[in-house]
């Protein structure tokens, strides 16, 4: 992979503080960064962006949104939105909610995720926003994301004008399925494939599962042949590394953000 096509998502090294991710990704040429919204609320919104556009670096996405079988969904949201147009990112990532009591099942869930969506697009869209429906892992199916497929983020956007509602790509949580590859194409010829992201499948998973996103080339996925997938299905943009890692969190934030540089240089 090419330096220029380089995203390093903020949780990555999250030991860093945000002044540092900044200076060392412009001291190391790279020039895109993944936000998140509790951090950049600690160092303050505003001033996430100044810092972040003074340095030359762009935002590829901003995480998250979702959340939609939980109350207090819609204000929470437009905060998301209004947040992604000052730091300038066009796409909002959404992990969109589990099982509550009012959602008792994965398909009352997925349509109140849907129904949600339909009221927050327009929103979005006229403040030029993307809303990236992220499918995770079934794993994650019960408490955090009722929508575990691509097919299934997917036959949700296409409720909704491509410009306003797509698909996150991430290979952590789609690399199991046989009907993925289709799926990312599919999601390239109707425009919606809003962003694409890195991470490794290692084994045995953490306690609690959360944090087991394994650093480039050290677990059990082909990552080259995903980033083919993606450029064939027409994704030009930028690659975001999103890796949630307890044992790379407790290094050196500046030499896991070398490593991940080499070891996404290596793919």
């Amino acid at each position: 992979m090419n330096l220029d096509r380089l995203s390093v998502n903020q949780m990555t090294v999250k030991q860093l503080s945000l002044p540092d991710l900044v200076a060392h990704c412009v001291r190391l040429g790279i020039g895109h960064v993944g936000l998140w919204r509790e951090p950049v609320a600690e160092y303050g919104v505003q001033a996430a962006a100044d810092l972040v556009r003074e340095a030359g670096l762009t935002v590829t996405t901003l995480c998250r949104g979702g959340f939609f079988t939980s109350d207090g969904w819609l204000d929470e949201n437009r905060a998301a939105i209004d947040e992604a147009v000052t730091l300038g990112t066009d796409t909002l990532v959404l992990v969109s909610g589990g099982l509550t009591p009012a959602c008792p099942d994965l398909p009352s869930a997925r349509a109140r995720i849907t129904e949600a969506i339909g009221t927050l697009a327009p929103y979005a869209g006229e403040r030029g926003v993307r809303l990236a429906v992220e499918p995770l892992h079934p794993m994650y199916a019960a408490d955090r994301c009722a929508v575990s497929t691509l097919d299934q983020a997917l036959e949700i956007a296409e409720h909704f004008p491509a410009e306003q509602v797509g698909v996150v790509v991430d290979t952590y949580h789609l690399w199991w399925d046989d009907r993925a590859p289709a799926a990312v194409e599919r999601a390239g010829a109707t425009g919606r494939l809003h962003s694409f992201q890195l991470a490794d499948w290692t084994t045995p998973l953490p306690a609690g599962v959360l944090n087991g996103r394994g650093q480039l080339g050290d677990g059990s996925i082909d990552l080259r042949a995903w980033s083919d997938l993606a450029e064939r299905a027409g994704w030009t943009g930028p690659v975001e590394v999103e890796l949630f890692n307890d044992t790379l969190w407790a290094r050196d934030g500046v030499e896991v953000l070398e490593e991940t540089l080499g070891r996404f240089l290596a793919i």
